[in-house]
């Protein structure tokens, strides 16, 4: 006969809970940040009142509750609780840790996994119990359509401002304006800063030599730095608001959930407002920079009729190579130096070979200079500044070259192989 003894249960010692609490407002003005002060003070002196619970801390954000990005609280908080220093979490409501349905289901069932329960106060749930998982699901899918109904407002009612011409004046690190009383003011010292700018690339700098004149000169960016960025000379250069216009809905947002924005070339209405502010620089300067800017970017046309970027860089230190373009390809021309002689050479020719543009003319540099000082200047010398102010484009033929002054006339001359 089988002779089984009992062991008794091990009786479960009463010990002591980890209570911590999160508590989130989605931005920092001054209700949503008296609201977060109240949900801390709130849930901290709750847990403190208990005996039987031991204060394992406060953990927050200001962050939206779409975006698990930047929130920096929750993220402390449960890897805390993967750690096993916490027992059990308080919260306000499903909304406050996430609105996202899939990750208010990941966060319950890490939870879960480790023997942790959230009590969410206001809908009087815990999550530790499995039966109501669906529950918590669907109050968290009505918290994502609360969010997306909210982001589809705001948008219309942007779309609504947007029509009636109203723009947006709170910018922050604007270089030349600012905003005093709802109104968009020039800031005369950093204006000239501006002015300077558009002047200097339309005297033939690149942004790389603007950038290093303004280093030079020990003149700031609106921040404060000393180290000037070619790219965001190159967004001053052409950005509208500095002719006095604004240009609405340049961007917008393609996903509510994420966040993500994505650049407006069509997809949304854009709205430009003419005279929306004092402007900084005039509309003809302005507009001759696009159009310098344009002549740079070495637009070539291909034969089935479309337009594409050739690829080869304004060059800022020879004017020639801002001025040399293939009659054949469209390239622009590039200075080469062959034995001991400075010669200009089409683009495509260097990089894909003779095959690729087999009609382009190698030119000898001190004869295209020739050329120019005896054609247009007046004591039959070349000068730069002279051919800058008044050619637009030599365009290279197999036997001649034809000069395109910015007057719209234009002169030949034979190439001299």
């Amino acid at each position: 006969m089988k002779n089984v003894r009992i062991i008794p249960a091990i009786p479960k010692e009463n010990k002591k809970l980890r209570v911590a609490t999160y508590c989130r407002v989605s931005t920092s003005g001054p209700e949503q940040l008296r609201s977060l002060e109240i949900q801390i003070k709130t849930y901290t002196k709750m847990i403190k009142s208990y005996p039987d619970w031991i204060y394992a801390g406060v953990f927050y954000d200001i962050e939206s509750g779409l975006r698990r990005s930047g929130r920096t609280g929750l993220d402390k908080m449960l890897r805390k609780a993967a750690k096993g220093k916490i027992d059990y979490l308080i919260t306000k409501s499903i909304s406050r840790v996430s609105r996202d349905t899939l990750e208010i289901l990941k966060i319950i069932r890490f939870l879960r996994e480790r023997g942790i329960n959230m009590h969410f106060e206001n809908e009087k749930l815990d999550s530790i119990d499995v039966d109501k998982e669906f529950e918590i699901t669907l109050r968290g899918m009505l918290a994502q359509d609360e969010s997306r109904n909210t982001s589809e407002n705001i948008q219309w009612g942007f779309q609504r401002k947007f029509e009636k011409g109203d723009i947006f004046t709170k910018y922050k690190n604007f270089m030349g304006y600012d905003c005093v009383d709802g109104e968009i003011v020039i800031v005369p010292k950093q204006a000239e800063v501006v002015r300077e700018i558009f002047d200097l690339y339309l005297q033939g700098l690149s942004l790389g030599q603007i950038k290093a004149y303004l280093e030079s000169q020990g003149i700031k960016t609106v921040t404060g730095k000393e180290t000037w960025d070619a790219k965001t000379i190159q967004r001053m250069l052409t950005n509208e608001k500095y002719k006095g216009d604004t240009m609405l809905q340049k961007t917008f947002t393609e996903d509510f959930m994420t966040g993500k924005k994505g650049k407006n070339i069509g997809q949304r209405n854009r709205y430009y407002v003419k005279n929306s502010h004092p402007a900084i620089v005039s509309a003809e300067i302005f507009d001759k920079v696009q159009e310098e800017m344009a002549r740079r970017s070495s637009f070539v046309s291909k034969e089935d009729g479309t337009v594409e970027i050739s690829g080869n860089k304004y060059n800022g230190k020879y004017l020639l190579g801002n001025l040399l373009v293939c009659g054949d390809c469209g390239a622009s021309y590039r200075r080469r130096t062959e034995r001991g002689k400075v010669v200009w050479r089409c683009a495509t020719r260097i990089e894909k070979g003779k095959d690729a543009c087999a009609n382009s003319p190698t030119l000898d540099e001190e004869w295209i200079k020739k050329v120019l000082g005896e054609m247009y200047c007046e004591d039959g010398s070349y000068d730069e500044g002279v051919v800058r102010n008044n050619v637009d484009r030599i365009q290279i033929f197999d036997k001649y070259i034809m000069i395109c002054y910015k007057d719209g006339s234009q002169e030949t001359k034979e190439v001299a192989l």
